[in-house]
């Protein structure tokens, strides 16, 4: 493949993307973070794999540089859901004795 196509895959994958998620009603923002959390892990384990049969040192740098940042990636999905599973929940009662 050409760069252009490459180019042009990726941004007419950002468009659908926005339009998609954009039709997405409010109360399932979290399941579908949970999801794509999930989808994100496997991606990542793969990533780990290729990682490990990396040949040269720009390919390991490039390698671990995408690593980390899919470890942030799913670590920062995870806190924002945590949250938004938080205001679903309340104020907790106290018990009285």
């Amino acid at each position: 493949m050409t760069l252009v196509a490459i180019v042009t895959i990726f941004i007419l994958a950002i468009f659908v993307g926005l339009e998609v998620i954009s039709k997405v009603p409010q109360t399932l923002h979290t399941p579908l973070m949970s999801a794509t959390n999930a989808i994100h892990g496997v991606i990542l384990v793969g990533g780990l794999l290729i990682l490990g049969s990396a040949e040269g040192l720009a390919m390991t740098i490039i390698g671990g540089t995408a690593v980390v940042f899919g470890t942030l990636n799913v670590v920062g999905g995870f806190v924002v859901t945590d949250r938004m599973l938080e205001m679903f929940r309340g104020k907790k009662r106290e018990k009285t004795s």
